[in-house]
């Protein structure tokens, strides 16, 4: 093998590694540049992409990147954004959930039908609905597992049931308002963190991330493996606070920041720290690149497959409900539209691989924010909703290219 064939295939920790033994920043400039070449893109073309969506969209009208538009183009992005979030758990272990836009509705109705028609408890009526998503979710696991029968084909049968169980539910009138006083709607539409508070939980993030990835690096130098290096966690933290500082200042010119997004973003921190850095997560990784390999290294694969069909729909059953509060009110129309296909592309267009075991929960995160904000776009242009459609099948089919092209890149540098 080569010099430039084995930088190539060196492990991930390679910047980090010539930090360390003072390789300075052209050294980490081209081992970035390798890893590129090998196929480990990671977030750059997304996040590039969307410079390039926003840049375009603020040269076509000013008012994109107002503060009042990205506030509500975040608070827009919420529900299916949860919904993607567990698209990315059923992706990772290579397989696919098709219904999610159906479970979602469901799940709104029948909070509107326990909640508003039978009077239950708010709490009570929340679990239930999430209760029937994680309950569905078991179901596909085992029809997949033990009979055999494709992901693919068990969840469309999935799509199909459960719009019509929620057709059933919401009954003759179609529709069932939630009360605008009601926990879930003031959450979804007017719950916003005091500007005191968003500064410091900016704050709180940066010394969370760099408090784990200190402990991180000296486990990894007490078992003798390369680590990322104390200045850097420092640079890194400190760009999270500066970063975030003036987002939260610019969104505070507006109505601030959503509770729902809080809720968010932390839901997607929670899941990439079970992905990172959990046995389960190790799991999720091996059996997405090769289930088989995994089964004899002694993983149990059914459950593996388990929880991440279960996460997959109780994930979307909250952004049904999400969706429901924000709209107040569960219809027909809940979970259906374009609500399904937007979800699988979210977390495809932000970097979870078709192929499994690629991909994080920042997927959801980034891939809803280019969905949404060609939605934003589009229409603060005043222009057909046909256009986004185009726009986003054409962003999902260039992903999807991206993906093909990084594996086979990888692949040929003996990475894959």
């Amino acid at each position: 093998m080569t010099t430039r064939e084995s930088e190539a295939a060196a492990p991930l920790d390679l910047l980090d590694e010539r930090l360390r033994h003072g390789g300075g920043w052209r050294a980490v400039a081209r081992a970035g540049w390798e890893r590129l070449r090998a196929g480990d893109v990671g977030p750059l073309p997304i996040v590039a992409g969307l410079v390039v969506i926003w840049t375009v969209f603020q040269l076509l009208n000013p008012a994109f990147l107002s503060s009042a538009n990205l506030v509500n183009l975040l608070m827009e992005s919420v529900a299916v954004g949860v919904i993607a979030l567990g698209v990315v758990c059923v992706l990772l272990v290579g397989q696919i959930d098709l219904s999610v836009g159906s479970v979602s509705g469901l799940s709104a109705a029948l909070t509107a039908v326990t909640f508003v028609n039978s009077g239950w408890p708010l709490p009570l009526a929340l679990a239930a609905a999430i209760g029937a998503g994680a309950a569905i979710g078991w179901l596909y696991a085992q029809l997949v597992t033990r009979l055999g029968v494709p992901s693919f084909v068990a969840t469309l049968a999935g799509l199909l049931s459960f719009l019509g169980l929620q057709l059933y539910l919401l009954g003759s009138t179609g529709a069932i308002n939630l009360p605008y006083d009601s926990g879930p709607v003031r959450f979804a539409q007017l719950a916003f963190v005091p500007e005191w508070l968003s500064y410091l939980l900016v704050v709180a993030a940066a010394l969370a991330l760099f408090g784990t990835g200190h402990g991180l690096a000296r486990t990894r130098r007490a078992a003798g493996l390369s680590a990322r290096s104390t200045p850097l966690l420092v640079a890194r933290s400190a760009a999270v606070l500066v970063g975030g500082v003036l987002a939260v200042r610019y969104l505070n010119q507006g109505r601030g920041v959503g509770w729902m997004v809080v809720a968010f973003v932390a839901l997607v921190l929670v899941l990439n720290y079970a992905l990172t850095r959990t046995a389960w997560g190790r799991s999720v990784f091996a059996v997405g690149g090769n289930a088989e390999a995994a089964r004899r290294a002694g993983i149990n694969v059914r459950r593996v497959y388990t929880s991440a069909f279960v996460l997959c729909s109780s994930l979307a059953a909250l952004g049904g409900v999400l969706a429901a509060s924000r709209l107040a009110a569960a219809n027909q129309a809940s979970g259906a539209g374009d609500v399904n296909l937007n979800a699988i592309a979210a977390a495809v267009i932000g970097g979870t691989s078709l192929f499994g075991g690629r991909g994080s929960a920042f997927s959801a995160l980034l891939g809803i924010l280019v969905i949404q904000s060609i939605s934003s776009g589009l229409t603060l242009l005043d222009l057909d909703s046909s256009f986004r459609f185009i726009v986003t099948g054409l962003v999902l089919a260039l992903a999807v290219a991206l993906d093909s092209a990084a594996r086979r890149s990888r692949a040929a540098h003996g990475r894959a």
